[in-house]
């Protein structure tokens, strides 16, 4: 039985519960079910051995621990269904009474729903949606060339040469940074390739390269800029020693319009132009798309007030780690080499993530009830349509279909499909 529920602060409430033994005692020989399934016992098929001679195995302690986790889960869902409680992220549950023969009494905190307030935002969402439409996505012509510079760069022949090494030239080459004669963290490398004129190390590095040949050394000194990103280093002056390996002359194609049927389903130039030109007018349109709907979120966001569950910050901010340690594993690097490089520890990135977090996770549940303040639901053919294509996607990935959680796979793919109708909804304001 519940003996109290407390509202506590940001959005939860602490649950006590009762049970008394003859309603719990049951989950013993359940946990004892369990148990018999893991342990030989001789003359007993696995899950058929006797209550008592699983304890003897196992013990009091643990068959008692086990029941009541048992009890715990199976009268917090019933709760849940009976009170019609939305409960979010993962309880916390804690035993206060465990002993055979007593009432189990154990209490939980959880999360739920928070209660969000949203003032008038309607006319600062129409005003937005007006001035969005009063300004059109536009092509300069050196934007296109550009471009297709970078193509033409992209297929560059690269000529070994025995000559000095002059802008515009790749060079492969070992480097040494020190400070005080102390080698710089992560300031060295071997066979480095590097092309003269891109600007990716600081200032005069590549000018002291230029003029080397092929296994010439050089020794010179520079000062790291007074905004270098990694703080420590930022306006020092360090020695560095560099040798070169290769030097190789970058023979860039002719624009022209073979250069154009060269790269495919091109007749000719004009036809490569457009084709970039629409390239990056998709490329503007998607980022205007998603920064108006950035400024329609923050805008109802500023209007709103709601007192957020730190449960759900908390995991928003854990998700926010899991995609930073993705996309660094992505380049090759660790995350403490990551975090070593940068000169920050984990804990100071999670705290300025967190107002990003709490933008987040107030944009999710604002999303959620102006769907259902506006009765904005999404089909199951739609669901299911966009299910199958990703089960298609994953097929093409070896035992990975294999690992679908179906469950979590609706419910992912209904919040982004709603979420996309809700903003196609606040557009057409």
């Amino acid at each position: 039985m519940i003996i109290d529920i407390k509202k506590l602060q940001h959005s939860e409430i602490e649950i006590k519960f009762s049970i008394p033994w003859d309603e719990w005692k049951i989950f013993l020989d359940e946990a004892a079910a369990d148990f018999s399934k893991e342990l030989k016992i001789k003359g007993f098929r696995p899950g058929k051995a006797p209550r008592d001679m699983v304890e003897q195995r196992v013990g009091k302690k643990a068959l008692l621990d086990s029941a009541a986790e048992k009890a715990v889960r199976k009268k917090y869902a019933d709760f849940l269904k009976n009170e019609k409680i939305s409960a979010l992220g993962s309880p916390r549950a804690e035993i206060l009474k465990l002993a055979e023969g007593n009432n189990l009494e154990f209490k939980i905190t959880t999360a739920v729903m928070p209660e969000i307030e949203i003032e008038s935002w309607e006319k600062e969402i129409k005003k937005l949606n007006v001035d969005f439409k009063k300004k059109e996505v536009k092509i300069a012509e050196d934007e296109v060339e550009k471009e297709i510079g970078k193509i033409a760069e992209s297929r560059a022949k690269l000529i070994t040469v025995s000559r000095e090494a002059k802008k515009g030239d790749a060079v492969f080459l070992d480097f040494k940074a020190l400070q005080g004669g102390v080698p710089i963290e992560n300031g060295s490398g071997k066979n480095h390739p590097l092309i003269l004129g891109s600007g990716v190390f600081i200032p005069g590095f590549e000018e002291n390269i230029i003029g080397l040949k092929e296994k010439e050394e050089k020794n010179f000194e520079l000062d790291f800029p007074g905004n270098y990103h990694e703080k420590n280093l930022a306006g020092k002056k360090a020695a560095f020693n560099v040798k070169i390996n290769l030097v190789q002359e970058r023979q860039i194609p002719p624009i022209n319009d073979e250069f154009a049927k060269s790269l495919g389903d091109f007749e000719n130039l004009e036809k490569l132009r457009a084709s970039v030109r629409e390239g990056i007018k998709e490329e503007k349109t998607n980022e205007r798309k998603e920064k108006r709907r950035s400024d329609i979120i923050g805008k109802i966001i500023e209007k709103s007030k709601a007192d957020l569950p730190e449960i759900l910050v908390s995991s928003e901010i854990l998700k926010m780690a899991e995609e930073l340690e993705m996309q660094i594993e992505k380049t090759g690097m660790k995350l403490d080499d990551y975090l070593n490089k940068i000169k920050k520890k984990k804990e100071d990135l999670e705290k300025e993530w967190q107002p990003e977090a709490v933008r987040r996770v107030k944009a999710a549940f604002i999303l959620e009830k102006l769907a259902k303040e506006n009765n904005i639901e999404v089909p199951n053919k739609e669901i299911e349509k966009e299910m199958n294509e990703v089960i298609q996607r994953y097929k093409k990935i070896k035992d990975a279909e294999k690992n679908i959680d179906l469950g979590r796979l609706y419910n992912y793919v209904r919040g982004v499909l709603l979420n996309e109708k809700v903003f196609e909804y606040l557009e057409r304001l």
